[in-house]
């Protein structure tokens, strides 16, 4: 018997091995622009991500630009009284974030996040165009506020309100797409199964986060000083090109991405473990032997289920926590339709264990709502001269925005270094940590703001000028610093979210699951809006003069009180949030301490 192998077999053989090497070189489970498979070394890593940073530059300035300074916009040219602008402010910003959902949940079933960006941010092109049209044609505006004190202004209404609101809420629908799919593309950009990729992605969500504020710091810098001094078609325009400016730098990164093939609608997966396991029965007791036997089988996981997630989320069995689902992966003995395998049991755990966390922020962000709203009209009646310029009220949110921005490095390349080598982990900080001391931040914002508008109010009262229109005798820098607390708060919060979502969520349902930091926002911003309704409607019965009427001037609010009771609750929430997040338990490969 002869063992040399003929010529045509070594061929082949070789052929074998470069066809293994080139398996070996894809990227498992994504593909490029032009749906062909990713590969390694040509597709994704911190180049790919970088189009992403310079995007959120642009989206968050077109974004922002407006939001921060709605409530002016609203007021003085739509002619609403002040509680009406800073709802209406409140809900907007709101469905813009939780539109987010929309964006992720797409992104995971149907599109990848590269079409969902695309799609999105042209949506919101076309609102602001609307936006940019309304501000430039007088016709389109409510008519000006006569001089006589018996007719008052007139507030926008019929085709005209129509325009402005179909304008708002287009551009609004395209926030949350983009904020529901740019985080998540840029996240996975990165090779997970890699300490060093890791720790890039983290520096991705740091960095992330210190564009978004380089964006915001030219919205609320110059792109308000457009709209307060030359024309708000200014500043609506301004807005307009700088989204049509990030698809093209979107488009232009496009040969680097890889992006991740959807595999289908999470939300059908947590609907169908649910229902399957109440099918079932919860049961308190030990799962059946039927049922560890049947967790226990390899051939009950997920086919093509990504490898770089790990051997540990592959070939998991089903854990004793939530037991009462466990019971789901012998659906398939009621109907096919509620076949469950063991991956998708534990992938709902992880997504239910999270929402707790999620839940906890929602107060953080109410807090958040006053920096676009209360905190701009406080500003407007104070001193905001510094030397001979006068700054715009809505240009406030620039304290917070240049310390985030001095912040953001300094936390990546000298406090994350450092808690590395004391505490001898991957991550240094913990995700919970910083949100929890994001959490503690706005509880000293709102007690700060609480005596910043005493000190405010007994000004005017002092001045004579509580029914005044005239600018108070007191520098706006003491609203700055309620500012300062909450856009720490914001800093520490909102890159922790964003981390902890993408990290621990199962791979099939990551832009989803990031999209809840953005959902907290919404859920912030619509508290806010309730809590205003609330607090008028039982401050205001008995005939008594609700702390936040629509009647009254900014000096006559009882903001201080209102501050305190923000301030209250954010403790409460904290102590709330402690209880979750010292029994959380990280799933994330680096995650762990």
């Amino acid at each position: 018997i002869s063992f040399v192998s003929s010529p045509q077999s070594m061929g082949e053989i070789e052929k074998m091995e470069v066809e293994m090497q080139g398996e070996d070189s894809k990227w498992e489970g994504y593909a490029d622009w032009r749906n062909k498979a990713a590969v390694k070394g040509r597709h994704g890593g911190m180049l790919a991500a970088s189009f992403v940073l310079a995007v959120e530059v642009l989206e968050n300035l077109a974004f922002l630009a407006n939001a921060s300074n709605l409530v002016t916009y609203l007021t003085e040219f739509m002619h609403f009284s002040l509680s009406r602008a800073a709802s209406e402010v409140s809900a907007f910003m709101g469905t813009a974030f939780l539109l987010a959902l929309l964006g992720g949940f797409f992104s995971d079933a149907f599109l990848s996040t590269f079409i969902v960006f695309i799609i999105s941010a042209f949506i919101e092109f076309m609102g602001l165009i609307l936006l940019t049209i309304q501000a430039r044609r007088p016709s389109l505006m409510p008519p000006p506020c006569k001089s006589s004190p018996a007719s008052p202004c007139e507030p926008v209404h019929g085709s005209k309100a129509a325009l402005l609101f179909v304008g708002l809420y287009l551009a609004a629908l395209g926030i949350g797409g983009i904020k529901g799919s740019l985080p998540s593309h840029g996240a996975e950009q990165f090779d997970e199964s890699d300490p060093k990729g890791r720790k890039q992605r983290s520096t991705f969500f740091n960095y992330f986060v210190f564009c978004l504020s380089c964006g915001a710091l030219v919205a609320v810098t110059f792109v308000v000083w457009l709209e307060d001094n030359v024309g708000w078609e200014w500043g609506f325009g301004v807005s307009t090109i700088s989204i049509f400016l990030s698809i093209l730098v979107f488009l232009s990164g496009s040969r680097f991405y890889k992006n991740r093939i959807p595999r289908g609608s999470p939300l059908t997966t947590i609907l169908k473990v649910l229902v399957a396991a109440s099918v079932m029965g919860c049961s308190s007791k030990s799962s059946s032997n039927a049922v560890e036997n049947f967790s226990m089988t390899p051939s009950n996981h997920l086919v093509g289920e990504d490898q770089s997630e790990g051997a540990k989320r592959d070939s998991q069995s089903l854990t004793n926590s939530l037991r009462c689902l466990n019971r789901a992966v012998e659906g398939k003995t009621v109907h096919r339709l509620l076949e469950c395998t063991v991956q998708q049991v534990e992938d709902v755990k992880i997504v239910l264990k999270m929402l707790p966390i999620f839940g906890c922020t929602i107060m953080l962000n109410c807090c958040l709502a006053q920096l676009s709203t209360f905190s701009v009209r406080q500003a407007a009646s104070m001193n905001r001269k510094i030397g001979n310029l006068v700054v715009p009220a809505a240009s406030l949110p620039v304290f917070p925005v240049v310390f985030m921005l001095i912040l953001a490095p300094v936390y990546d390349h000298l406090i994350i270094p450092f808690a590395r080598r004391v505490t001898k982990s991957e991550m240094g900080v913990s995700h919970l940590q910083r949100i929890g001391v994001g959490l503690v931040l706005s509880i000293l914002a709102m007690a700060v703001a609480a005596l910043v508008e005493l000190k405010r109010k007994r000004v005017a009262s002092e001045a004579g000028l509580l029914d005044s229109k005239q600018a108070l005798p007191i520098s706006f820098l003491w609203i700055a610093l309620q500012y300062l607390f909450l856009g720490s708060a914001d800093l520490f919060t909102l890159a922790g979210l964003l981390e902890f979502f993408f990290t621990e969520a199962p791979s099939s349902m990551r832009s989803l699951a990031t999209s809840l930091s953005w959902a907290s926002l919404a859920m912030g911003f619509y508290l806010n809006s309730a809590m205003v309704v609330i607090v008028n409607k039982m401050t205001g019965s008995g005939g008594r003069t609700p702390w936040l009427g629509e009647k009254l001037g900014i000096n006559r609010y009882r903001l201080d009180l209102f501050y305190w009771l923000l301030c209250i609750l954010s403790v409460v929430n904290f102590l709330h949030y402690l209880f979750w997040a010292m029994r959380y338990k990280y799933i994330s490969t680096g995650a762990r301490r």
